[in-house]
């Protein structure tokens, strides 16, 4: 049978799957890799563990399916930065995460300085150090790397130009969408901008080609997987999503429920015009072709369940949230707004931190837990509500993600949000994105219809009353409105 390998290298592990023609997973493998948090604030990987574990899953996928793909799609988490050295293909410091916070003062002064507008206007982005350019900017400080940068010897990227460069022996690539995530991207001219690299002082050199999602751009070399394979699709995460959903004509969305939430609506074959709290991106349209889209963030989302169980140990898996949900009729008035690494849409808040209200005597275990699940959907609530308010309506939530799994999870969302949420079969919808793009390239298949419609849905509709929805969401935004006050108190 044809089938393309699928790489996902995640924020906290590296998925890989064989998929068929059919859309049948052929062949599945997971490994999770090392968080390092060397100060409050900083988040941190290593680019060596991260392409070990991306082998292992891939040469995993690929015996349990006793197929030989034709071709790779990659999709990762966005955001995160690499330097490397271009000989050795050696990285020279660790991989600076999305997360990271360490640039926030930077930013605050960017916006001081009244560079919110350029950056805005050019790359649809809000200057927040969630993005790519402060990171490499942060990173070209010591004094040998920026030697070592401005003559050559040195290459950056997010993490798929990374992994190709490793896989392929050297090639230095990204696609469009996760060029659109970096600050440093002209959304409309669709390539890099010499004044926003001025900004930051980041030699245009340093940074990849930039390429199409859907076509050739490389091979793996055969020692990685016993077979040499072309690379032939490339997306960021979220876009892969969207893909993967085949929300590709205007508004058709989807929320991915991982370590964060990320809502994307597709806007159509020009740039959305920056509105307020979102962020404008490149995406794909049917055939992995050039398009936009209108996004936004929630940072910690699954993230949250992980703190519960390895942080409180309250949980064991995250599976036994469902239950532990239910076992309460509601979360006792405790609101958590999970902000560990600041607030995203709509309010761009980096400073912000987690915080839980409404504790009492009476507060149990399964409050809490009802809570954090709770949190992630009024947090996606308030992206889609953004989204409509910027003019692109969304009749229905498409949904993917792990937390995804969790019905509970997918009936309050439904709710709070007063619109059905359709969940696919397979929940892997980012693979299946970037498997989509690579098996368009390789001729496998016409459009990311053709993967979709071979899934199953199950659709939850919402239950709740209008006057009961608004209490909730002004609970929530009361709790988000405490965190912010604790941010800003004093500045």
């Amino acid at each position: 049978m044809t089938s393309i390998l699928a790489l996902d290298q995640g924020t906290t592990g590296s998925t890989a799957l064989v998929i068929g023609a059919d859309g049948r997973v052929l062949g599945r493998g997971y490994r999770e890799f090392t968080q390092f948090f060397p100060q409050p604030g900083w988040v941190e990987h290593d680019p060596r563990e991260i392409i070990r574990v991306s082998v292992e899953a891939m040469r995993e996928a690929v015996s349990q399916s006793g197929q030989r793909p034709i071709a790779l799609g990659i999709t990762n988490q966005r955001e995160t930065v690499v330097l490397w050295d271009r000989s050795t293909l050696e990285p020279v410091a660790p991989a600076i995460v999305w997360q990271d916070r360490r640039t926030a003062a930077r930013c605050r002064e960017l916006r001081e300085l009244g560079f919110e507008n350029l950056i805005r206007s050019r790359t649809g982005l809000v200057c927040d150090p969630y993005f790519s350019a402060t990171k490499l900017e942060w990173l070209l400080q010591d004094p040998e790397l920026r030697r070592k940068a401005e003559s050559g010897a040195l290459a950056a990227g997010t993490i798929e130009s990374w992994v190709v460069a490793k896989l392929s022996g050297g090639a230095h690539v990204t696609d469009h969408t996760n060029a659109s995530r970096t600050m440093l991207y002209d959304l409309a001219a669709r390539r890099w901008d010499d004044e926003l690299l001025g900004l930051f002082s980041i030699p245009r050199a340093l940074l990849p080609e930039i390429v199409p999602s859907s076509g050739q751009v490389a091979h793996v070399k055969a020692e990685h997987l016993g077979f040499p394979l072309p690379i032939s699709g490339l997306a960021g995460d979220q876009q892969a999503a969207l893909f993967g959903h085949a929300c590709t004509t205007r508004g058709l969305a989807k929320n991915t429920y991982g370590t964060g939430a990320f809502l994307l609506a597709h806007a159509g074959d020009t740039p959305p015009a920056p509105a307020a709290g979102l962020l404008s991106t490149a995406a794909c349209g049917p055939t992995g072709g050039p398009a936009y889209a209108l996004e936004g963030s929630v940072f910690i989302a699954g993230a949250a369940v992980q703190w519960l169980r390895d942080g409180l140990g309250l949980v064991k898996h995250a599976s036994e949230t469902q239950a532990l949900a239910l076992s309460v009729p509601d979360s006792g008035g405790v609101t958590f707004v999970p902000a560990f690494v600041g607030l995203g849409t709509p309010h761009w808040e980096p400073e912000a931190r987690g915080t839980i209200t409404g504790l009492t005597r009476g507060t149990m275990k399964a409050h809490l837990v009802r809570a954090t699940l709770e949190a992630m959907a009024f947090g996606v609530t308030g992206l889609l509500h953004a989204i409509a308010g910027a003019g692109v309506a969304v009749p229905t939530l498409r949904v993917d993600g792990g937390a995804a799994a969790n019905d509970f999870l997918m009936q309050f969302q439904a709710d709070v949000l007063g619109v059905p949420v359709e969940r696919p079969a397979m929940l892997e919808t980012t693979a299946l994105g970037a498997a989509a793009l690579a098996g368009i390239s390789a001729g496998v298949w016409k459009s990311a219809d053709d993967l979709r419609e071979a899934a199953g849905l199950m659709s939850f509709a919402p239950g709740m009353g209008v006057a009961e929805r608004r209490a909730r969401l002004a609970e929530w935004d009361r709790a988000v409105h405490a965190a912010l006050a604790w941010a800003r108190y004093g500045r």
